[in-house]
């Protein structure tokens, strides 16, 4: 894809990698903080201060200072990183490795790759081009966009829709209006999945970007509601529709997208349709589990997700995108 530095990135973009999930102790932030009362009724034993100093010691807070009138706890994921007792190699669990899908989060200051920082320049920018080519579309259509967020996280962190993980792929909330995107994901698609390149990541982006057009639209709340009322089976047949259509979508955005601003270079479409077909349900379940369950599948077969992107990208229209109306299953 064609960028340079006069491109703009986008300010929605909250990078929440290294901060531990955004955790807190209870009555952690603003306010008054906690009163503790000792001994009497309402009070805490003296084995239970003990306790809690100890923990407070642990993340090198004073306790005297919180028993004396002090502001309540902070926030852990503001202290310092000098603050904190280092975390011993004993600690960790087996499968508790930075960087992993699954692992637990790093410290706040656990310094960014390079390559991290490069690749949060790139979503930024291609955030950027689907605010702006959805903006001209709603406002075609008499309406307003709103843009969503798009939140980088590592290991796991909370969301309107509960809590997020990496081994979860990228994915969006309808409650928060968020896309949520762990880094690690783009190494897999390269690795594991085979399909590496820049479109490839741009089109994850503009998957999830096209559910939250699907928000907008008032598709999200009637796909759930239909789901509510049918069997698994029909459910998951309901689903996958629905992320065909986000397919779809994507591919008018890739369409659009070049039309204002020439961005494919030769070889970008194939990346994208590359990509599509690997994370096809039957591609995932070959690679898994070595068979196909067509009654699980959620987000279409290889075949079907080509199709739909391919179908957006020739139209450049929404209409085209209908597949609860044209027999996409």
């Amino acid at each position: 894809m064609r960028y340079d530095d006069e491109d703009r990135q986008s300010d929605n973009v909250d990078d929440r990698r290294g901060q531990g999930g955004g955790f807190r102790f209870p009555g952690a932030g603003g306010g008054r903080g906690i009163q503790i009362p000792i001994g009497g009724k309402g009070g805490m034993s003296l084995t239970s201060l003990l306790i809690l100093g100890a923990i407070m010691l642990f993340f090198g807070i004073n306790p005297l200072e919180v028993l004396l009138g002090g502001q309540g706890f902070p926030d852990i994921s503001q202290l310092p990183q000098q603050q904190e007792a280092p975390r011993r190699q004993a600690d960790r669990g087996p499968h508790d490795i930075p960087g992993l899908p699954g692992s637990q989060p790093g410290s706040k200051d656990t310094p960014v790759p390079k390559a991290d920082d490069e690749m949060k320049v790139f979503i930024s920018r291609v955030l950027a081009d689907t605010e702006d080519v959805w903006s001209h579309v709603f406002e075609s259509l008499g309406r307003k966009y709103t843009e969503p967020q798009l939140v980088l996280f590592s290991g796991g962190t909370r969301t309107a829709c509960g809590t997020g993980v990496s081994a979860m792929g990228p994915f969006y909330c309808p409650l928060d209006q968020k896309v949520y995107v762990d880094l690690v994901f783009y190494d897999e698609l390269k690795r594991r999945f085979n399909a590496p390149g820049d479109f490839a990541q741009a089109y994850v982006i503009a998957h999830e970007v096209g559910h939250h057009v699907q928000t907008l639209l008032g598709i999200s709340d009637q796909v759930q509601k239909a789901k509510q009322q049918a069997s698994e089976r029909e459910g998951n047949r309901i689903q996958v529709m629905m992320e065909l259509q986000a397919d779809c979508l994507a591919g008018v955005w890739a369409n659009l997208n070049d039309q204002l601003k020439k961005r494919l270079e030769p070889g970008d479409i194939q990346e994208g349709l590359n990509a599509a077909s690997q994370i096809g349900d039957d591609m995932i379940q070959k690679r898994t589990q070595g068979h196909v369950v067509p009654d699980a599948f959620t987000h279409g077969t290889a075949a079907q997700r080509v199709e739909w992107f391919t179908r957006g990208f020739e139209s450049g229209e929404m209409k085209s995108c209908d597949t609860f109306k044209s027999g996409a299953l």
